[in-house]
C-alpha cells in the first residue's frame, strides 16, 4: 500500500527526498520557488525547505502551529507568516536576504514565547532590534551581517551563546547583565579596546568559557589579559586550554 503522504500537494519537485514521519518534513534542494501547502500535516514538528529558490515565506501561515523547528536557507527578504508558530524553538533563516528582524514581536503571547535558538547568519541585517522580547532565547547567531551596534539584548537573561562575528561592531554593549553567557564570538569586527570588552561582559565574567576576538584592531597580544579577566576561560579563538 502506498503512503498517503508521499508527494501529494508537491508538484514539480525535481527530486523527492522526504525524511517524512508524522513529525518531520524535509524538502531540501528541490528547486522549489515557493512554500508548498503543508496543511495536510497536522502534527508537523520539523519543517525544512532550505537550499531551494524560495524568495518569500508566504504560504507558511497554512503550516501547523505545532512546528518546533523551522529551517529555510533560501533567498527570503522578509520574515513573515510565522506569528502563529507558538511552539517554535529553533528558527534557522541564515543565508537569506533579510534586512530587518521584523515580525518576531508579532507573536501573540511574547511572554510565553519559547524560541530558544535563532540563526540569521549571512543576511543583510543592520540592526539587532526585534529580539528583545524573546526571553527564552539561549543561542543567537548573527554573524556575517552589517550590524554596527549591540542592542536589544539586556532582557535575554537565558542567553548562553552569542555569535556576532563578522559585523561592524566598535564596542560591546547591552550584555552586562547576562550572567549565563558561556560562548561569545566577537571576531572580525572593529572593536579597539579590551577594557571595553571586560566591562561589557562583566556579568558573565565567571561563566564565560569561550571567546573569539581575532581580527579586531586592538593589540594582538591579548590572551594573557583575557585569562586574567575571565578566570574560567577554556578557549580563546582557536586556542584551547587544558
Amino acid at each position: 500500500m502506498k503512503s498517503r503522504t508521499s508527494t501529494v500537494g508537491f508538484p514539480r519537485l525535481s527530486k523527492i527526498c522526504l525524511a517524512l514521519t508524522e513529525a518531520m518534513l524535509i524538502l531540501r534542494d528541490n528547486k522549489l520557488t515557493k512554500i508548498p501547502d503543508v496543511g495536510i500535516f497536522k502534527k508537523l514538528l520539523v519543517f525544512d525547505v532550505s537550499f531551494n529558490e524560495i524568495t518569500s515565506l508566504q504560504g507558511l501561515s497554512k503550516a501547523s502551529s505545532t512546528i518546533k523547528e523551522l529551517y529555510s536557507k533560501n533567498e527570503v527578504t522578509n520574515m513573515e507568516e510565522i506569528d502563529h508558530l507558538h511552539e517554535l524553538q529553533i528558527l534557522e533563516l541564515g543565508s537569506n536576504r533579510l534586512r530587518v528582524m521584523k515580525n518576531l514581536q508579532n507573536f501573540t503571547k511574547l511572554q510565553e514565547l519559547c524560541i530558544k535558538k535563532i540563526s540569521l547568519q549571512s543576511n543583510r541585517l543592520t540592526s539587532m532590534i526585534g529580539l528583545e522580547e524573546c526571553n527564552a532565547l539561549e543561542e543567537i547567531y548573527l554573524s556575517h551581517n552589517g550590524i554596527a551596534k549591540m542592542e536589544g539584548l539586556s532582557k535575554l537573561v537565558n542567553l548562553r551563546v552569542l555569535d556576532v562575528s563578522s559585523n561592524k561592531l566598535t564596542s560591546v554593549d547591552d550584555i552586562q547583565n547576562l550572567t549565563r553567557l558561556e560562548d561569545l564570538w566577537l571576531n572580525d569586527n572593529r572593536i579597539e579596546s579590551l577594557e571595553d570588552i571586560a566591562e561589557g561582559v562583566s556579568g558573565s565574567r565567571e561563566k564565560l568559557t569561550t571567546i573569539y576576538l581575532e581580527n579586531n584592531p586592538y593589540s594582538p597580544n591579548y590572551n594573557a589579559t583575557l585569562k586574567q579577566i575571565f578566570p574560567n576561560i577554556q578557549q580563546i579563538d582557536s586556542e584551547v586550554f587544558a
